[in-house]
């Protein structure tokens, strides 16, 4: 008996260091554990000071423009609104005050820059919301600071130079005239917004007098940038889309294209006239184009790949934002491999769903004269303080090759036919050369139709790109070509 006691004792000895050692296992498990549940969470701590530090860096504009950020508040107290200026130096928009030293915003050339430079009051718009950051800010040197401090004077915002030019926005504006619609004008090579257009327009200076009504009146689209955010069937303008397509599915044949038009195209129950009916008679590919032949741009439409021709789309910015600060509205197109014969059809010509505004327009048609490559528009060039230092600047900067520069070349001398015996005649003859596309897009089951063109200028070195859109006009040569033509006068006249 007493031998097992001892026996149990002995084992029970032996087990011991058995259990203290799993103990020990265990508690070190726990402190593995809670080591690396800490390291997680400092882990997490340290991303999340670590992306909001880059926000703040990469968004301080953003955060400083939201309207919930009482810093605004701030800034406005300690400074008064900086000045926009035309690229030449004339005041676009600047901060004045009255006899009791009441702060207002004026604007000397009223409605000229209506939608492109904006208003402060009653929310923001055009420049004075993409520069209201530094519009806000002061960079006056520290000693001014003080002597302001002291005089209980506000400090002068920095001031804001853009790309815009007086002379071409009022040639375009006084051309467009009384009618509703938009002009764009860039310059080719560097991306830069020259002028912009809206019409109908407003006075900024009563933008607090006139909020009311219209905010009021839902029909009004007054304070709609069209050039940006309107958005309109391209009509014949599209044809250039149509025939970049066309080009890159038969590389080595496009130019043994041949058709016969008679007025009208019929396919599968669906019909296409020609503008008023036209019979264009034996026409190449180039005279298609020149001619704006819809009939023959349907049938060129019906033999495209409709999978290839979604990607040229999307490759075009279509059914996407675009590259640009400026607020805009996404041009729409619908192809698919499941599309209808009518679908097609109307696509080909411009109809139907499809929706671009002027800018996308412009861009595509300033692409085609930079030899392929996009420079995305813009409209600030700098930034300065009160005694004319420079604070930021603004470069050109590409987004990208959207199409080839064989493309390029193609689609440049093809415009340059619509205007040496094309539907855009009356811009042949002049000190320069130009090249472009017309369009005559119907909106309504009446056939009314909206006015289109887009192109650029010299031909064969472009500088300058001009899109235009008159509403409900009617013929593109008739009425949105000689309004280039004005553009096109002020823009080589200047550089004179």
């Amino acid at each position: 008996m007493q031998d097992k006691t001892v026996k149990k004792t002995v084992q029970k000895k032996h087990r011991e260091p058995n259990n203290t050692r799993k103990a020990d296992a265990r508690r070190i498990d726990n402190k593995w554990e809670i080591f690396a549940t800490g390291f997680f969470f400092v882990a997490v701590f340290a991303a999340v000071i670590g992306y909001l530090g880059y926000f703040t860096a990469t968004s301080k504009q953003d955060m400083v423009n939201n309207s919930y950020n009482s810093r605004q508040e701030i800034f406005l107290s300690e400074n008064y609104r900086g000045s926009i200026y035309s690229r030449d130096g004339e005041a676009l928009a600047e901060t004045v005050w009255d006899e009791q030293q009441n702060e207002s915003r004026s604007y000397p050339f009223a409605d000229l820059f209506a939608h492109i430079v904006g208003y402060s009051t009653k929310g923001r718009m055009g420049v004075e919301a993409m520069a209201n950051y530094y519009l806000i800010n002061t960079s006056t040197s520290l000693s001014n600071k003080a002597a302001n401090d002291a005089a209980g004077l506000k400090n002068p915002g920095d001031s804001v130079y853009t790309t815009l030019d007086v002379q071409i926005q009022e040639v375009a504006d006084s051309q467009l005239n009384i009618y509703k619609g938009a002009v764009v004008v860039t310059e080719v090579s560097t991306g830069k917004i020259l002028a912009m257009v809206s019409h109908p327009d407003f006075d900024p200076n009563q933008i607090s007098r006139i909020w009311d009504s219209l905010v009021e009146n839902e029909d009004s689209s007054v304070l709609l940038n069209r050039a940006t955010q309107g958005q309109y069937p391209p009509g014949s303008t599209f044809k250039i889309i149509t025939a970049l397509e066309y080009i890159r599915e038969n590389p080595d044949t496009y130019n043994n294209y041949s058709y016969q038009c008679s007025g009208t195209f019929t396919s599968m129950g669906s019909k296409i006239n020609c503008y008023h009916k036209t019979n264009h008679g034996q026409v190449d590919f180039e005279r298609s184009f020149a001619k704006s032949c819809n009939s023959s741009f349907a049938n060129i439409g019906m033999g495209l790949d409709r999978e290839l021709f979604r990607e040229t789309l999307e490759g075009l910015l279509f059914n996407q934002p675009l590259p640009m600060t400026l607020s805009h509205s996404t041009s729409k197109v619908t192809i698919s491999a499941d599309s209808t014969t009518d679908e097609m059809l109307q696509t080909s010509i411009g109809q139907g769903k499809t929706q671009i505004s002027p800018m996308h327009l412009n861009m595509i048609t300033s692409a085609i004269a930079n030899n392929g490559i996009l420079m995305k528009p813009y409209v600030i060039d700098h930034v300065e303080n009160d005694t004319g230092r420079v604070i930021k600047s603004f470069a050109p900067e590409s987004y990208g090759q959207l199409l080839s520069e064989a493309e390029a070349e193609i689609l440049k001398a093809m415009m340059t036919a619509v205007v040496e015996e094309g539907t855009a005649r009356k811009l042949s003859g002049q000190s320069y050369t130009a090249a472009g596309k017309t369009g005559s897009a119907e909106y309504n089951s009446n056939g009314d139709s909206h006015a289109w063109f887009t192109g650029f200028a010299p031909a064969e070195a472009p500088e300058v790109c001009v899109t235009i859109i008159v509403e409900g006009a009617g013929s593109g040569g008739d009425y949105a070509v000689p309004i280039a033509k004005r553009i096109f006068d002020a823009y080589f006249n200047e550089k004179k």
